[in-house]
């Protein structure tokens, strides 16, 4: 009976995703869906982000969190653009992830025909974000190097349904000691099609290959 709710869940929400998708597609904005754990840093990578392509496309954040909007203040700080906030304590509970119909619920309050480009910040969790679909053209994760080399075989998930996976912080990789040859053969064994770009956002490496494959992909 459970496993036949959580189903129904999902084929509810694929729905709407599809549905999502196709008002997407119509106005022509390129939706990332940006996932990860709590304090890998996506938001920094965000900002960093932002910060580059802002002025030469059109961009938006959906931003998901279960309280607060700290995360969307931190963004409005880099660039006056649309950034909208989904709190999900407050109409679903305290979700640990977003999902089609919350993302539905926020996207009246984007201007998509005045948008290149939509980044879903998803809420901080390495399991849930995972297996909801919200409509968006590609999923890609942040990992940091204080998460360990393990995280890919613990949860397996979240790495092959991503299509990145920026690897963060490697300018304190030695300090905490990460190998970064084991998690690598770890994500290769999860996801062999995963196209992994290691970065810090602190100091700004590799962000130039981070930033040329998006706009690649927007291209498209």
């Amino acid at each position: 009976m459970i496993e036949e709710d959580v189903r129904n869940l999902l084929s509810a929400n694929d729905r709407v995703a599809a549905a999502n998708r196709k008002t997407f597609a119509r106005w022509g904005a390129y939706v990332v869906n940006l996932m990860s754990a709590p304090g890998a840093g996506k938001t920094t990578i965000l900002e960093r982000t932002v910060e580059a392509l802002h002025g030469k496309y059109r961009l938006a954040v959906i931003e998901g969190d279960v309280r607060g909007s700290y995360d969307r203040d931190r963004l409005r700080a880099v660039a006056e653009i649309p950034v909208v906030q989904i709190n999900t304590e407050i109409a679903y509970g305290g979700e640990c992830h977003l999902d089609a119909p919350m993302v539905a619920g926020g996207i009246g309050d984007v201007d998509l025909p005045g948008t290149d480009l939509l980044f879903i910040e998803n809420v901080g969790n390495l399991v849930c974000p995972a297996e909801f679909d919200v409509g968006e053209d590609t999923k890609v994760m942040v990992a940091s190097v204080t998460e360990g080399e393990d995280k890919p075989l613990k949860y397996p998930l979240m790495y092959s349904v991503c299509e990145v996976l920026l690897l963060n912080k490697i300018d304190i990789a030695a300090a905490v000691g990460f190998d970064r040859d084991q998690f690598l053969r770890n994500c290769r064994s999860v996801n062999p099609r995963l196209t992994i770009i290691e970065i810090s956002a602190r100091t700004g490496e590799g962000m130039a290959t981070w930033l040329d494959w998006l706009q690649l992909k927007i291209a498209a």
